[in-house]
């Protein structure tokens, strides 16, 4: 098994390992339901079905996981946090679950038919060394499928950010980008070259553009309870700042608001239907490469 070099984990890196440590329920009761709105598109892109040995990378709740153990797949899901394994044990009984941080990943060259990362590579230090560590499970010929955030956010993914600009949060100083020299171009080009410099052959990628319904209080829950970098940033106000924030996204998300008190009308899309029901449009970028 290769060894990752100690420069392989940064500041970035670290900076994750905090936000989301013990916060896997607040995770799934929010922004996970979003993030599994892809998984069909991803598992078809990897090419996973009945007898696939495949590898789920930050499996989260375990989404993913199951959905490629109903195909009849075997499956590995490796998560950096506790409690999210925990979560995916329970809704992915069938699959082997590892804790694991990338790069550096305890399996053999080629050990799998199809690896899977659904809203990772967004959460690593190296992404380009990320990438060469699940090439490296790969046996050769096996399909990487992976989704990400596009660079171009769709009106859905800025709604907190905005409110939180509007309050005149201030993003705490270690909580800092990628360094310039680790990041890529979050465009179809961008991430589908960032696959080939990797040493992945026939990348492709495109954007996936879907409505995710919700509810004011679901959207919230998960920067108030300290999910990701946003939600970070938002503990790290004082309160009034906090306080104000939650004002500014009522009145932000009243555009999105689909139930009875919204522009819309009823909302009849799958999800909640209520007064506080959101429409929230967001883009991803999935895309695929073999070894």
């Amino acid at each position: 098994m290769s060894q990752a070099a100690p420069s392989s984990s940064t500041a970035f890196d670290a900076n994750e390992r905090t936000a989301w440590a013990g916060r896997g329920d607040a995770y799934a009761a929010s922004f996970g339901r979003l993030c599994a709105r892809p998984v069909g598109e991803l598992l078809d892109a990897a090419g996973v079905s009945a007898g696939s040995r495949v590898l789920d990378v930050g499996t989260g709740p375990g989404t993913v996981a199951a959905a490629a153990g109903a195909r009849g797949a075997e499956v590995t899901a490796v998560d950096a946090e506790p409690s999210m394994l925990e979560l995916a044990r329970h809704h992915a009984p069938q699959a082997r679950t590892v804790l694991a941080v990338l790069p550096e990943l305890p399996f053999p060259d080629g050990e799998f038919d199809a690896v899977v990362a659904n809203f990772v590579l967004n959460h690593v230090g190296r992404p380009l060394l990320a990438l060469a560590e699940l090439r490296r499970v790969l046996r050769p010929g096996g399909r990487l499928a992976l989704t990400i955030w596009s660079g171009s956010p769709a009106p859905g993914q800025t709604l907190v950010p905005r409110a939180l600009q509007a309050a005149g949060a201030v993003r705490p100083p270690h909580l800092g980008p990628l360094d310039p020299a680790d990041d890529f171009p979050r465009t179809t080009d961008g991430l589908a070259g960032l696959l080939t410099t990797a040493g992945l052959r026939g990348a492709g990628c495109r954007t996936l553009d879907f409505d995710h319904a919700t509810t004011l209080d679901e959207w919230w829950s998960g920067p108030a309870s300290g999910v990701a970098t946003i939600g970070q940033t938002l503990l790290a106000q004082p309160p009034e700042v906090r306080a104000a924030a939650r004002g500014h996204y009522e009145r932000l998300a009243a555009e999105y608001r689909t139930g009875p008190n919204g522009p819309d009308g009823p909302n009849d899309s799958d999800g909640p239907n209520d007064s506080d029901a959101l429409l929230l449009p967001h883009s991803a970028l999935l895309a695929t490469a073999v070894r």
